[in-house]
């Protein structure tokens, strides 16, 4: 077969995602930083298979338009930097199939280095010994070889362009000094070669299934939300189109929402679906529905908030309508814990993203957010630097809109951008007063490491508390406090006037007093003391 059509880009699609969710773990252990985080493997399968996932559900086998379609799902499903890679490769990729019924392997060439062109364009300042030089020299090399041998099969191309990748990701250690010293190749790059592999599978005949060993990342998520008791209650009605009257089954549509969650219930009624799911993806599902129609009704509610309202008499809330009257400024941010979530809310946010270090929101749940509001000018704090190409992604498939990214890092950053914000000035005033708040913030972070391994030349082991101050690792103990009290001592200076300190849900109200005791003998400074209630930190850190 010299050629490859729609079909079998499906079942290529299929054997990739397979082969990338069986396998994500295993590039989850490759992350450099010991730190419970948004690893890649999970968020590079979760973008990839949101991805497939739209396509299987097309129904097309059109080449060009399966092409198509896993660009759009890539580009809303992206999470995490690795993931927001992936989208635009194949963004790339789309481009080199577009009007096309088939494609030979000098055509498929063309398309993956249009896929490493696009990739690049994507991203401010490329790093090489990541999945961009994995996706750039194989790409290249494969290309030549398909430009000076035409004849060669699709397979023969995909052979040669996994043989490079592999050999470029083990050179990944040898460009970037960090990997090296942990003894890993990257793990973006790694999990490109999974999806590649994949893709030759199918080829060769021999497609990946998913492994019964290895649980699906759909489900580990809906298993984390039924044993947690997290995620939202999603419920809406939905009025159906001419179209879908003619065609619309409930079981399609049961089928559809059961990758999504759990608990849920169709029921149509003439042209009226009345639809419930429980969802850790709550946007996943309205964009699924809204395929069929237009919205007469819909409600979220976060389930967490309801275990607080027993648990803490708190109100549960609900997603509120779109305001009729539009405003000036509407500021999202992104956040975990009810603590951090409630303050940013008091620094006048308007939508806080649940999201962080352990789970990366998608490109979709900022589009989501941004369409709840009705602003002139809308401000978007990532509050990690894994996010802000999702919250970027965003702004672009919004471009009408006037959208407005700040490049915050941190909680502390994304805090200190709010406290300057001033809704009486004008917006270039406020960029700029922002951004001066941002880069004069200092944040530190104490968290536990989650395996044995060497950073820097600092020693740490699994368990240890681990101080970082900005990207560095300054000290792992056993003792949560000595941890807190040196990152203290190597983050505030002579310059230094507050402090922010954000109490995670682990912290004991005795190990808070005693670091505000430590701060008070030691340095002349605020002490500004807030219960994040956040996940994996202990303690957040804001020095000004």
């Amino acid at each position: 077969m010299n050629t490859i059509n729609g079909i079998m880009l499906k079942d290529m699609l299929q054997s990739g995602a397979n082969n990338l969710n069986n396998k994500h773990a295993e590039i989850d252990a490759l992350n450099v930083f010991p730190v419970p985080d948004g690893d890649t493997g999970t968020n590079m399968s979760m973008t990839f298979t949101n991805g497939v996932k739209e396509v299987m559900q097309s129904g097309n086998d059109d080449l060009s338009i399966v092409a198509k379609t896993l660009s759009k799902g890539l580009l809303m499903g992206a999470r995490g930097n690795s993931g927001v890679i992936l989208s635009q490769i194949f963004r790339g990729f789309y481009q080199g199939m577009d009007s096309k019924q088939e494609a030979n392997s000098v055509e498929l060439a063309e398309a993956f280095m249009n896929g490493s062109r696009i990739a690049y364009k994507a991203v401010m300042r490329p790093v090489e010994g990541t999945i961009l030089t994995v996706i750039r020299e194989s790409s290249e090399l494969a290309q030549i070889y398909a430009n000076e041998n035409p004849e060669i099969t699709p397979l023969e191309y995909l052979t040669v362009l996994c043989k490079e990748a592999k050999k470029s990701l083990d050179s990944t250690p040898d460009l970037l000094p960090v990997l090296k010293e942990v003894g890993v190749v990257d793990s973006g790059g790694a999990g490109l070669l999974l999806v590649l592999e994949g893709f030759k599978a199918a080829l060769e005949g021999n497609p990946i299934a998913v492994s019964d060993q290895a649980s699906t990342v759909q489900n580990t998520a809906a298993m984390e939300m039924e044993n947690e008791g997290f995620g939202y209650c999603t419920e809406f009605i939905v009025r159906l189109n001419n179209e879908s009257l003619k065609t619309f089954k409930e079981e399609k549509l049961r089928t559809s929402l059961a990758q999504l969650g759990e608990s849920i219930v169709v029921v149509q009624d003439e042209e009226i679906v009345k639809v419930h799911v429980h969802t850790l993806t709550p946007g996943d599902a309205l964009n699924l529905a809204q395929r069929y129609g237009e919205f007469v009704k819909l409600k979220i509610e976060n389930m967490q908030e309801q275990h607080n309202t027993i648990t803490q008499g708190a109100d549960v809330k609900t997603v509120a309508p779109v305001s009729a009257e539009k405003k000036k400024y509407a500021i999202i941010a992104v956040a975990a814990g009810d603590g951090l979530k409630a303050l940013f809310e008091e620094y006048r946010v308007d939508k806080v993203i649940s999201g962080g270090q352990t789970m990366n929101p998608s490109t979709e749940d900022f589009v989501a957010a941004i369409k709840e509001l009705n602003a002139e000018h809308i401000f978007v704090l990532p509050n990690n630097s894994n996010i802000i190409l999702a919250a970027q992604q965003a702004k672009d498939v919004l471009e009408n809109e006037n959208i407005h990214v700040l490049s915050t890092k941190s909680i502390p950053q994304g805090l200190s951008a709010c406290i300057m914000f001033n809704p009486e000035t004008e917006i270039e005033d406020n960029l700029v007063e922002m951004q001066a708040a941002i880069e004069h913030v200092k944040t530190g972070q104490i968290t536990y490491a989650i395996k044995d391994t060497t950073f820097d030349g600092l020693a740490i082991n699994e368990g240890d508390y681990m101080g970082i101050f900005e990207k560095d690792i300054i000290i792992s103990t056993k003792d949560k406090l000595e941890a807190t009290f040196r990152l203290l001592d190597k983050m505030i200076d002579d310059d230094s006037e507050i402090i922010t300190l954000l109490v995670g849900e682990d912290t004991s109200d005795d190990e808070v007093s005693q670091v505000e005791d430590y701060v008070a003998s030691t340095f002349d400074v605020e002490v500004d003391t807030q219960k994040g209630n956040q996940p994996v930190y202990s303690f957040i850190i804001g020095v000004e």
